[in-house]
């Protein structure tokens, strides 16, 4: 019998894990040539080195240079690209062109992943390559991602799905492989820190990222900065919020925040959860 291996409060069976793997290779070969959407977060992480391990040559990993995209996400996706080898490439994507994008309704992330795969079509087209993956999990399946919708229009394949792997699974088996992304901390795009209504912006895309940056410089792992006007909401983990409530640090984030404009700097007491601001909607998302 397998020795089980837990993660995060779930037990995994390795043999189990390796069987999933070795179904999700062999999805992958059988795609032919491929691009695959790719953040550097840790199931896009994954997708793409599996598929370069698969396909080699024929496979792509595709990053949207947008606004929304941290400029830390990007100087990390670069990072793991090199470390493994991968055929890595930039497009320019304009959803901050698109008025139903710029409103921020709750079906932002449609048009954002809209302009991304008629983005990538284009290059796939043009360059003959068969399909678009991304790394939508099992786990992803139940929550608020309207770009899931944008992905079966443009009829994007889902191999960690098909392959039947959820998020600690991925992690796990990134672990296993060596790759440094098993344990990021989950991300989402920097339009994702703005209330639905308030309309999103690349002025103040680069404010909230500027703000992350020097939270993540103090220390902080786990954490969202989300924007109400001049009011900045700043949570962070619970295992880490000790560490936040002292005097010295509610000092260091009004010195960060208050340059950047806000005139009210607040720490969230219930600490940082995934999809805070879809607590309008009554569903979650990350």
């Amino acid at each position: 019998m397998a020795t089980l291996v837990q993660l995060g409060g779930v037990k995994l069976d390795p043999q189990v894990l390796k069987q999933k793997e070795q179904k999700l290779f062999s999805i992958l070969e059988g795609l032919g040539r491929v691009l695959v959407a790719y953040s550097g977060g840790t199931d896009s992480a994954y997708l793409a080195w599996a598929a370069a391990r698969v396909l080699g040559e024929n496979a792509i990993a595709i990053t949207a240079d947008s606004a929304s995209l941290p400029a830390s996400h990007k100087r990390d996706a670069e990072e793991f690209a090199r470390t493994w080898g991968l055929r890595h490439e930039y497009i320019q994507t304009r959803e901050f062109e698109n008025p139903n994008y710029v409103a921020n309704n709750p079906d932002r992330c449609f048009h954002c992943k809209d302009e991304l795969f008629r983005c990538m079509e284009e290059v796939g087209k043009a360059r003959q390559f068969d399909h678009i993956i991304y790394g939508v999990n099992v786990d992803d399946l139940g929550d608020y991602r309207p770009g899931q919708n944008a992905a079966r229009i443009h009829k994007v394949k889902a191999p960690l799905v098909e392959a039947g792997l959820t998020k600690a699974e991925i992690r796990e088996l990134s672990r296993m492989a060596g790759l440094a992304t098993w344990d990021r901390p989950a991300s989402a795009c920097l339009s994702s820190r703005i209330p639905y209504g308030t309309p999103v912006t690349p002025e103040r895309i680069k404010t909230v990222e500027a703000g992350e940056e020097s939270v993540r410089n103090l220390g902080f792992r786990q954490f969202r900065v989300r924007y109400h006007g001049d009011l900045v909401r700043l949570e962070i983990a619970r295992e880490e919020l000790p560490r936040a409530l002292t005097m010295e640090m509610m000092d260091a984030f009004s010195n960060i925040f208050k340059p950047l404009g806000f005139h009210y700097v607040t720490l969230d007491v219930q600490g940082y959860r995934q999809g805070s601001l879809n607590a309008v909607l009554g569903q979650q998302q990350s």
